[in-house]
């Protein structure tokens, strides 16, 4: 297992653009790994490549549970004790209900698990709804967007600034409802989200970027088994490298694809938990220690539930362990002990089921085990033995455990979010993700008088996305509409089946039909009928991009016209931006049936333009002009030109299914959100004032009886103090607790502000002596610096006569104040006001000390004068000249480096020793 620090070392090369953005401007990105039991944040800033984001408690994982009580609200371990006591008002597992109507089989297993929620339908959204009394109602986006902004909290903590994008991992089979209502929770709680990322994806990416020596041209297959607290899936993946061609190059570059996914929405560590509490609460039962069943009990129930998750995960290390909650119910203890082998036959069925994902995967993938060279474990159910052995036994392999099962989804994408992002430059690693649930269009087909309904597939199992597409409708000429559904579902269970819920996405309504039919008719053009364009974008949501009515017709032109007009088409297109690409790949169906469904090319314009453009088809052949008449050859210098007409057409789109919040509802739930921010931040106000306050009162009572602060005060500041301390001390005792933090603030600051003088008074008594002590050794070893320079300047020209004696006027002038301030100070009483101050002490202390420095660091770099050597030979006129300008020359150079060392010392100490503002003067101040 490779830690995050591992991640910029091996491949992570994060170029943060520091220095074009600020703070200010969120450079900071991070990534939401969003799980039904688990939420982990990580973050990526400047200087900081890939990092796990703490939560208050310092933790690295956040239980995603929401409690609230009256006004005020606790998040995660928190939120979980809250839960013991008032397990109604007290929130998890919420992902799991998000986009679904009331009759969803995975809202009613939710009640089932959790009876004590009161779960309403909202008939409006066809959705539900957590109703906590006759006034609050919750929905799941609600609450999802109030953890998913503390989780933001936790990452702007961690980064040290404000953070707005990031990466939210999803579930890989959550459908369109699904993943439009958690779109809509992030746009709750203030998030841009960069990209809904598959969970399974972002953890193919975490383990792509730490493998990337292994990756070549020839393809990887790795299969990644993650079993979560909810749900369990398993992932076929490849890995390879291929060559793309950016910006007029051609550059090789790793990539992801997801080949095959299995899944099972209700397999995973939760309902091995709700066994085993359902076990232990009938355990209890059974011993009659009360006529009160623990099952009628919220409170008793929310209980059995925590121990049976501890107990659960103990189980996973050892062969028993006892079960023991103090007053369960009625004041009574339960204690059971339980083995690891009762646990395995309460979940018996479930263990059958471990294998289930594998083989749909395998299926949808079309690859066999033999060639997968991996399988990678993830998620915490992975640990439970018996899913390992059940897991083991199936793909006859060893399973490998090389990646953080925890952390690899939020490490996979945050390196998503860096790569998204404006701010931070990574290496490039591609990842084409696969739709899940065919996607197909429904249609009548009205022909003589009778209509057959046509279906079309869209987007077939496992196409990869991004990707655009079209479809072609040649027998339609009146307006029309069509559904867009989930197509063939066989590869799935019936339970998962109804668990999708509605398999009607949406109605498209199609308008104008028949006036656009006429417009061509008027042109003579012949009609390739109405093509309608839709994407299935990076977030794996289906979006109608537009829809057209195509037409071709044909023009003759002599070759000067053809090549004026060529050459008009290519200034317009170099003009425009654009050059429909979609005419290349536009390939007709026969007239008596429809087309199958195109593939547009992924660079494909999003926008179709209406303009008409033209396509110049050469039907010219060589021609000989010998023999030939001048109206034969100009008969065959004509061009047939090609135009293609195309007219947009008025297209709506009527979403089916569960919707998401209107205008009007999310209004009302963000200031919903925004009322309990508030009443939040208030209260954390309110809170730090009450302790600033409090811890305030109790330091000042405990002080007034500290000898050292006794005598800093008079009787009348004594009693004055004392006074104003005793009446806050009962106000807070008595009344006090039920303020506001703005009373508290105020109340603080008078005092304070009665304080302070005596307070400064303290403080300055208990520093002087140190600065005394400071002052003594700085005089000793100035005099002894004197003595030395006294010396020198007998036997060498080091300092001056002047020198010496400013220093010797410097030492007895600071003697002088030193003296005068243990007299002042001795004669002072300690409540009197404090004439010479630590500060004032300290910068007499500066003006002996830069007199000091200077001196000694001219004595440092001191050089003797050179004298002229002694020569026996009388050196000739050029030779003299020549050693005359060396000698001067090196004599100039030594004089000068001199000056400068000199300047740059006196520069030096001007700066070390700055003068004290002019407030701070003393009349024993002493200029130099």
């Amino acid at each position: 297992m490779i830690g995050c620090k591992g991640m910029s070392i091996i491949f992570l090369t994060l170029v943060s653009f520091a220095l074009l953005f600020s703070q200010a401007h969120g450079v900071a990105v991070m990534s939401i790994d969003l799980g039904s039991e688990w939420m982990k944040v990580a973050i990526v800033s400047p200087g900081v490549p890939m990092e796990i984001a703490l939560n208050n408690e310092s933790k690295r994982k956040t239980p995603v549970v929401i409690s609230f009580r009256d006004k005020d609200r606790f998040f995660g371990e928190e939120a979980q004790i809250k839960g013991l006591r008032f397990p109604k008002q007290t929130f998890s597992y919420i992902l799991d209900l998000v986009g679904k109507s009331i009759d969803n089989p995975v809202v009613q297993l939710f009640k089932k698990r959790f009876p004590y929620y009161n779960i309403e339908a909202d008939s409006k959204r066809n959705t539900i709804a957590f109703r906590v009394d006759e006034n609050v109602v919750y929905t799941p986006e609600e609450l999802l967007a109030q953890l998913l902004k503390e989780a933001k909290k936790y990452a702007e903590k961690s980064a040290d600034q404000k953070i707005n994008e990031a990466v939210l991992t999803v579930p890989g089979f959550f459908n369109q409802a699904e993943r439009s209502a958690l779109m809509q929770a992030a746009k709750l709680a203030d998030i841009k989200i960069l990209q809904l990322f598959n969970d399974y994806s972002a953890v193919a990416l975490n383990y792509g970027i730490f493998n990337a020596k292994e990756i070549n041209e020839s393809a990887r297959y790795i299969m990644f088994y993650d079993m979560g607290a909810s749900s369990t899936s398993a992932t076929v993946v490849s890995y390879q490298n291929i060559k793309t061609k950016e910006k007029g190059y051609v550059e090789t570059h790793p990539q992801i694809s997801i080949l095959g996914v299995g899944y099972d929405r209700t397999l995973g560590g939760l309902e091995m938990q709700v066994r085993l509490r359902d076990y232990l609460g009938k355990e209890f039962d059974s011993m009659k220690k009360t006529s009160k069943s623990v099952f009628d009990d919220p409170r008793a129930m929310a209980k059995l539930f925590k121990e049976a998750g501890r107990l659960k995960n103990v189980l996973s290390a050892n062969a028993d362990h006892d079960a023991q909650i103090e007053g369960l119910l009625d004041d009574k203890d339960f204690k059971l002990k339980v083995a690891r082998t009762t646990f395995e036959e309460l979940c018996s069925d479930l263990f059958e089921r471990v294998s289930n994902p594998v083989k749909t995967a395998l299926d949808t993938s079309g690859v066999s085990m033999d060639v997968i060279s991996n399988i990678i474990l993830v998620g915490a159910g992975t640990r439970v033995p018996k899913v390992q052995e059940k897991l083991s036994a199936y793909v006859k392999t060893e399973l490998s455990k090389n990646i953080n099962a925890d952390e690899a989804a939020a490490l996979g994408a945050v390196y998503k979010a860096a790569d998204l992002s404006k701010g931070f430059k990574v290496k490039k690693f591609i990842t084409k993700d696969s739709v899940l649930f065919p996607i197909q269009i429904v249609f009548d087909r009205i022909a003589e008088d009778s209509a057959k309904q046509v279906k079309k597939t869209l987007f077939g199992k496992m196409n990869p996305y991004p990707q655009k597409k079209k479809i072609t409708f040649n027998k339609n000429y009146q307006d029309f509409s069509f559904d867009v559904t989930y197509g063939e579902l066989d590869h799935l269970t019936a339970e998962e089946i109804t668990a999708i819920g509605s398999v009607n996405i949406s109605r498209v309504s199609l308008k104008g039909v028949a006036e656009a039919f006429e417009k061509h008719a008027g042109e003579k053009a012949e009609i390739k009928g109405i093509k309608t364009y839709f994407a299935m974008d990076e977030n794996g949501f289906l979006n109608l991009i537009n829809a057209e009515l195509v037409s071709e017709k044909t023009s003759v032109e002599s070759e000067e016209e053809g090549a004026f007009s060529k050459l008009s088409s290519t200034f317009g297109n170099l003009f425009s931006g654009s050059d429909d690409k979609e005419n290349g790949d536009d390939k007709e169906a026969p007239k008596d049936d429809e087309k199958p469904v195109q593939e547009e090319p992924e660079q494909a314009k999003e926008n179709i333009d209406s303009s008409e453009e033209t396509k110049v088809k050469n039907e010219t052949e060589p021609s000989n002009d010998k023999g030939e008449n001048k109206t034969e050859k100009a008969e065959k210098d004509k061009k047939v030109t090609l135009i293609t007409l195309r007219e947009p057409i008025q297209v709506s789109e009527l979403r089916l299914g569960p919707q998401i919040l209107s205008e009007e509802d999310f209004s009302a739930s963000l200031k919903k959100i925004k009322a309990l921010d508030d009443f939040a931040e208030e209260k954390i106000r309110r809170d730090t004032a009450l302790n600033k306050y409090e811890s305030y009162i109790i330091s000042a009572r405990q002080n007034l009886e500290i000898d050292e602060y006794r005598e800093a005060l008079s009787e009348t500041e004594y009693d004055q103090i004392k006074t104003a301390v005793n009446a806050a001390y009962n106000w807070l005792d008595e009344e006090g607790f039920d303020a506001n933090a703005e009373t508290y603030e105020t109340r603080l600051t008078e005092l304070e502000d009665l304080t302070k003088d005596f307070y400064g008074r303290v403080s300055e008594h208990r520093e002087r002596p140190e600065v005394l002590k400071g002052m003594v050794s700085l005089l000793n070893g100035s005099r002894s610096f004197l003595e030395n320079m006294r010396n020198l300047s007998a036997s060498s020209e080091i300092f001056t006569k002047v020198e010496i004696e400013t220093l010797e006027k410097a030492i007895n002038e600071t003697q002088e104040y030193y003296d005068l301030v243990v007299k002042v100070t001795s004669e002072t009483k300690r409540y009197e006001p404090v004439v010479h101050t630590v500060r004032k002490i300290a910068n007499q202390m500066a003006l002996l000390d830069r007199e000091v420095k200077y001196l000694f660091n001219k004595a440092k770099i001191w050089r003797p004068k050179q004298e002229p050597l002694p020569s026996t030979e009388k050196p000739s006129d050029n030779q003299t000249s020549t050693k005359d300008g060396e000698a001067a020359s090196k004599t100039t150079e030594s004089d000068e480096k001199v000056e400068k060392e000199e300047s740059e010392i006196k520069e030096e100490v001007k700066t070390e020793a700055k003068e004290p503002p002019a407030s701070e003067k003393s009349d024993d101040h002493t200029e130099l």
